[in-house]
């Protein structure tokens, strides 16, 4: 798909290696990819739907990243 003119683009990343990280590591990590905002949660929050381009989704339990999503 061609990209959109005026529409930032996520970085490309491997969503699946922030899995097992510490929060404070896949911060680092998103930085270092490019992404521009970092949100992290806890299990099973609610949340809004919305995508934002530019924005890495992480949960967190036990003080490791569980899953991680664009968006």
């Amino acid at each position: 798909m061609t990209p959109l003119p005026g529409i930032p683009q996520d970085p490309h990343d491997d969503l699946d290696a922030y899995v097992g990280l510490d929060p404070g590591r896949a911060r680092e990590r998103a930085a270092d990819a490019g992404w521009r905002t970092v949100r992290v949660l806890p299990p099973d929050a609610v949340i809004t739907l919305e995508y934002v381009a530019g924005r890495l989704n992480l949960t967190v339990a036990d003080g490791a990243v569980t899953r991680c999503w664009r968006g």
